[in-house]
């Protein structure tokens, strides 16, 4: 079983984990981790060592001569990892970027996350958006961000990790005037021949405002013109009521004067939402955000996608390879 040059940490987790409970279920629940993704992790490390490591049956799980002999191997290496974190990883506080202020995806998983690791410092961070939260990241300067990993350049995309959090439906935020204000929901068709902002010009944002384009492409929607960045409730209510402009949104995007949200339909829209960090980094805050990030994606089905839900198919692709 010739060893690769490299071999993630994770993978080994997998590993004992299953090879500690024998069943992939309980093994994919004790690591707050989906059944699928423990099952991709454990065939990548047989491909990478070359050797299969489990006996899968309808009825069982077993190990085999090359998975016995990996055990003690990877108890050591993980042991080791884990004295590492004690001593290095707690000296400072994790710094994690939720966006803004009232988002309820990453919010929520940071607070879930604090629960669960109540000794680990986890300090939030606002940085508007996950393109200039990944340069922070990459920079050290962040540890963590969320959001739509698919629309980073690939140049960022190369030093980070995700793992996917959410499908969150997305929204409109209309004026409480607009003829459209009264409807529950907002068909996309009903947009049609309106400008709808959606961060262009952000340098911070491109990766939202690339959504927006690929989802208004074909319906009739403009991406409105690049606009000052309005902060804060009462810049908003101003901008919105001297522009009239819809704003493109998330279900959970927080309430604004003067204005309401509605949920889009026919179809469904869905902004893919990670947890991104940096490539490497050793820290106790990142495998709790882990934890709480599978936790609420299988309690509250954020990973669930309607019948006809609209998703682009770069975002797909790159979730199908990295979980």
């Amino acid at each position: 079983m010739p060893a690769p040059p490299h071999l993630d940490a994770r993978l080994l987790r997998a590993f004992l984990a299953v090879a500690e409970e024998l069943h992939f279920t309980r093994a994919a629940a004790r690591l707050y981790v989906a059944q699928q993704a423990l099952s991709r992790d454990v065939r990548r490390l047989e491909r990478e060592l070359g050797a299969e490591l489990f006996v899968r049956t309808t009825r069982q799980v077993t190990l085999t001569a090359d998975g016995e002999r990996l055990v003690p191997h990877a108890r050591r290496v993980l042991d080791a990892q884990d004295a590492l974190i004690a001593a290095f990883g707690q000296a400072r506080p994790l710094l994690v970027d939720i966006n803004s202020p009232g988002l309820g995806t990453g919010s929520r998983v940071l607070h879930r996350a604090r629960e669960l690791a109540p000794d680990i410092e986890l300090m939030a961070r606002y940085e508007s958006g996950l393109t200039g939260a990944a340069a922070e990241v990459l920079a050290g300067r962040l540890d963590a961000s969320f959001g739509r990993y698919a629309g980073l350049d690939p140049a960022l995309r190369a030093g980070l990790d995700h793992q996917i959090v959410r499908f969150e439906p997305m929204a409109v935020v209309l004026p409480e005037d607009h003829r459209l204000a009264a409807s529950a929901q907002v068909p996309l068709a009903e947009l049609a021949g309106e400008e709808v902002y959606a961060g262009a010009g952000n340098p911070r944002t491109p990766e939202w405002t690339d959504l927006a384009r690929r989802l208004f492409d074909g319906r009739g929607i403009e991406v409105a013109p690049p606009a000052p960045l309005a902060v804060g409730h009462e810049e908003f209510r101003r901008v919105m009521a001297r522009t009239r402009t819809p704003v493109l949104a998330v279900v959970d995007f927080p309430a604004m004067p003067s204005s309401v949200l509605r949920p889009l339909v026919d179809p469904v829209p869905l902004s893919p939402v990670s947890l991104v960090w940096r490539k490497g980094l050793v820290h106790p805050g990142i495998e709790a955000l882990r934890r709480a990030a599978a936790e609420l994606s299988t309690a509250e089905e954020w990973l669930h996608r309607p019948a006809g839900a609209w998703i682009p198919a770069i975002d797909m692709k790159i979730v199908n390879v990295h979980n």
